[in-house]
């Protein structure tokens, strides 16, 4: 058996955790809407059309804001289409994703149900064939409370109340030329600074993201960045990141050591928006909103996606199969992003239903966890409060692209007012357990609430209709505390939750 030790300290903290954090996506693409949470027939369907069981597991995800309605559809997407009367909405060719959009579900709509779902929205406006007045318009629709053409459309259409949505995103990975309306840095940059100089005029508090690079390994990054920030900083309040890892080389040693280059795109991101803070002598900061993460690319490379039938209404495309390699990777992205919560204040897993998601429907029936929902389910839920900086001391390994990964991935959250501390930490050892010792520095009187152990007997084994609970977490970890000293058993190859609390006197 490998050791390992871990010293935390109460005294070395790497941030507050934004809970939105834990956000997620859904955008109007394959599945993910239609026959996703919305799907009028099926027999759970509430009196809006959304489907009540995915609402149960968004739920239990304590996902706290969804990023709507994309991703590369927004580019393409007039959003008052999607208002009014439902059987007055036009149907559209939706070209990034090849599909015909009915309209059904459109503002209105998708607020109402981020409110069944126990989230908010944030909202993403179209640089691609629009601009600043489409973009004022919608603001002016879902935030300004009356008395104008908009509003009052708003209020004609059931909505005495504005929406009051708070974040907004300006365009979406205008780097990238399979975008329309695809933008140079200096292009982007003059249309985003007008734009959010408008929509802040409407409503001074929100909060703006200008659409940073679609990824680490575009040309443009990180000039991409600093050109962009050079025309917005002073009205954007977070630029957005996009990451998504795939194994295609079936090298999972290799595959789930990609958190670290995770880490190393967000530390570029911040030296970059702090160069830029330097250069205009400001005391603004600039944060980070990694508003597109997950594992890609399964049904690309089994063929799937290029067997759906382009022009239909619900074209079934990137469905994911996940497999448990998935959930360990998911589960260091997850870490890394703590790690870094002083300057990562939102993030979202894409998406959240049917495409790249952790739930998968079946049209007209079930509903289910694929294996990478419960890593996110247990950060979402207990990883709160600060985030607590890891001095880790583990074996290592080096892999095809990385070299001295450390087989064991910790954070650690204590959440000072409920007197809890939870431990992250992921073996990635194919092989062996891991002892553990976690040094808790500055923390006395804990006792172990439950070790969470999250584990397969089969690295490619995941969760299906036919089988909705293959792979699932337990409880039967091996913790123990004695002092300060937390002593873990970390099973090979496992995800693991340890969970702490205050004993009372």
């Amino acid at each position: 058996m490998k050791k390992a030790k871990v010293i935390y300290d109460k005294e070395f903290v790497i941030g507050q955790v934004d809970k939105r954090i834990y956000g997620s996506f859904l955008e109007h693409m394959g599945r993910a809407i239609y026959t996703g949470i919305y799907e009028p027939d099926h027999p759970q369907a509430d009196e809006m059309g959304f489907r009540k069981d995915v609402l149960e597991l968004v739920r239990q995800l304590n996902v706290p804001i969804v990023r709507y309605p994309g991703g590369n559809f927004v580019s393409g997407y007039n959003w008052e289409d999607g208002i009014g009367p439902k059987e007055k909405r036009p149907r559209r060719l939706e070209l990034a994703w090849r599909a015909i959009e009915t309209n059904e579900v459109g503002v209105n709509e998708f607020v109402e149900w981020a409110k069944r779902a126990n989230t908010s929205v944030m909202m993403t406006v179209n640089l691609g064939t629009r601009g600043i007045d489409a973009a004022r318009n919608l603001v002016e629709y879902c935030n300004f409370p009356g008395g104008t053409y908009y509003s009052d459309l708003r209020r004609q259409h059931g909505y005495e109340q504005p929406h009051n949505i708070k974040v907004w995103c300006l365009g979406n990975e205008m780097d990238g030329d399979w975008q329309i309306g695809h933008k140079t840095a200096h292009e982007y940059g003059r249309i985003a600074r007008e734009t959010a100089k408008v929509m802040k005029w409407i409503d001074p508090t929100i909060e703006l993201v200008a659409a940073g690079s679609s990824g680490p390994k575009m040309p443009t990054f990180p000039e991409w960045e600093a050109i962009v920030l050079d025309h917005t900083y002073d009205l954007v309040d977070y630029v957005s990141l996009h990451v998504y890892y795939g194994n295609p080389e079936k090298d999972t040693k290799n595959f789930v050591a990609k958190s670290l280059e995770m880490e190393e795109f967000i530390k570029t991101v911040i030296s970059t928006i702090d160069y830029v803070k330097a250069k205009k002598r400001s005391k603004k900061v600039v944060n980070i909103s990694f508003d597109e993460w997950n594992v890609w690319y399964h049904a690309h490379l089994e063929g799937k996606d290029q067997k759906a039938e382009p022009w239909a209404q619900i074209r079934a495309i990137a469905e994911e199969d996940y497999v448990f390699e998935d959930a360990i990777l998911v589960g260091c992205m997850l870490i890394a992003l703590l790690k870094h919560c002083d300057r990562v204040k939102m993030a979202c897993m894409a998406q959240l239903v049917n495409v790249i998601a952790p739930i998968t429907t079946v049209k007209g029936g079930i509903a289910y966890r694929q294996v990478i929902y419960y890593p996110f389910m247990h950060a979402a839920n207990f990883g709160h409060g600060v985030a607590l900086l890891p001095k880790v001391n583990s074996p290592k390994y080096d892999s095809k692209d990385f070299t001295d990964v450390p087989y064991i991935e910790t954070v650690a959250t204590y959440n000072e007012e409920k007197g809890e501390i939870t431990v992250f930490a992921v073996n990635r050892d194919l092989e062996e357990e891991m002892q553990v010792e976690f040094k808790l520095d500055g923390f006395e009187g804990f006792e172990v609430v439950e070790h969470i152990v999250y584990e397969s007997d089969d690295i490619y084994k995941g969760n299906t209709a036919e089988n909705p609970d293959n792979v699932v977490p337990h409880k039967g970890g091996n913790s123990k505390i004695e002092g300060n000293i937390l002593t873990s058993i970390l099973p090979k190859f496992s995800w693991n939750v340890i969970r702490l609390k205050k004993k009372e006197n």
